[in-house]
């Protein structure tokens, strides 16, 4: 960890935008009608998703933590397997439900970003095979022509698709993928003029062995294969797999308004591991964040500068960052580091417009609720929502624009450790 006491002080621009995100599955609670909800049971996941925040009935309330708490900006999914829950049949109360949720949000004067597809997806959809088979793509853009026009007055920006890079094993849904975040953005396009991405969970990747040559060769493999080939695909219209035809897609090209950046630490590439994407955390910077396991156990703020020195091209906005802890001193920890590493990465010339936090309040982590991400705690059987000290720091940090050590030195008085 950093010594974050002797952090310099830094500003962000006028107009930079402080918020945080969420998504529908892992917070509103019985979304029975979504893939996930089916898979919890099939695989027997450590925790069921059941009520999670219970958001859907609490939404004014949460919007109203928003509010109190200076959030500028709000990014949250709506969930296609609520509003058309059986292949055809649209649900309009559940149409009416987001419609009023952003309506909420227009009248606090809070942006919302919304995703249009968060991992959960309609069962039936998920049956006929997702977005595993290209063909399968017409049904999302048949959702897109339902909903968007519906809402594309309450909102500010758009997600068409959340952290679809990450994956290693299918590259024909890979591709899929692509063609839907395609068509999806010519889509939005037609209905609003607000900016469009899909959210890239941006990996920084580094070879286990700084010197070892297979280990770069297969860090290279694995960044191209996780971040490279869907800049490359937007930036040139090419879908560039390997050991498969290039496939030139021209409503690929240029299908960006902004690059939504979701960081949270850098990987390590162990070429002689069978799993070689997933390398050991060196020992002395292991951090335990949590009682029992996760994979966020490092904090490295200087990989979000590594990476956003590769999207010079466009606008970024951090859609997500954030710190699975039970002690809520490493979450103030790992705000001021990763917001001094913003800062400095617009100080090398990137174009950042705004900061959204993972997450608003501990939620449901797609199989339990042991990470804790949030800056409220939610009550597992009440409810409740209570802010967190880290909460009332990002809210002195949203008030000033920036940080300095008068506002570290208010909620924090020591380096958290792990047995603290």
């Amino acid at each position: 960890m950093y010594d974050v006491f002797n952090l310099p002080e830094y500003k962000f621009p006028k107009g930079f935008l402080w918020g945080s995100s969420t998504a529908g599955h892992q917070i509103e609670g019985d979304n029975i009608n979504s893939d996930q909800w089916k898979m919890e049971r099939d695989l027997k996941f450590e925790h069921l998703s059941l009520k999670a925040c219970n958001s859907y009935e609490l939404y004014k309330a949460d919007n109203k933590m928003l509010l109190d708490f200076g959030h500028q900006v709000y990014r949250l999914s709506i969930e296609w397997c609520r509003i058309e829950p059986k292949e055809g049949s649209f649900n309009e109360e559940a149409m009416a439900h987001y419609i009023d949720l952003l309506s909420d949000l227009k009248k606090k004067k809070i942006k919302a970003y919304v995703t249009l597809s968060h991992f959960s997806l309609p069962l039936w959809f998920a049956d006929l095979g997702g977005f595993g088979k290209r063909e399968n793509v017409k049904y999302f853009e048949r959702f897109i022509k339902h909903a968007v026009p519906k809402i594309k007055d309450l909102v500010d920006g758009w997600n068409i698709l959340n952290e679809f890079n990450y994956n290693f094993v299918d590259l024909t849904k890979k591709a899929n993928f692509l063609i839907a975040h395609a068509r999806g953005y010519r889509l939005v396009k037609k209905y609003s003029k607000a900016p469009i991405s899909s959210a890239h969970a941006f990996i920084n990747w580094v070879p286990y062995r700084v010197n070892d040559k297979i280990d770069n060769l297969m860090t290279e493999y694995v960044d191209y294969l996780s971040n490279e080939f869907f800049f490359h695909a937007v930036r040139t219209g090419e879908i560039v797999m390997p050991f498969s035809e290039m496939e030139y897609v021209p409503e690929l090209k240029g299908a960006i308004d902004y690059w939504a950046v979701n960081y949270y630490t850098r990987h390590f590439v162990d070429a002689r591991q069978k799993k070689m994407n997933s390398g050991k955390v060196f020992d002395h910077k292991m951090l335990r964040l949590l009682k029992s396991g996760f994979s966020i156990t490092e904090m490295y703020p200087e990989g979000l500068i590594n990476n956003l020195e590769r999207l010079k091209d466009k606008p970024v906005i951090i859609t997500e960052n954030g710190c699975p802890c039970d002690n809520d001193d490493f979450r103030i920890v790992s705000l001021a580091l990763h917001l001094s590493a913003l800062h400095e990465a617009m100080q090398r010339g990137v174009e950042v417009n705004g900061y959204i936090h993972w997450s608003l309040m501990d939620n449901y982590e797609w199989g339990s609720y042991t990470p804790r991400f949030g800056l409220f705690n939610v009550d597992r059987k009440s409810f409740k929502r209570t802010p967190k000290k880290s909460a009332f720091f990002f809210k002195e940090i949203i008030e000033n624009n920036g940080f300095n050590q008068k506002i570290l030195r208010k909620y924090l008085k020591k380096l958290p450790t792990s047995n603290s």
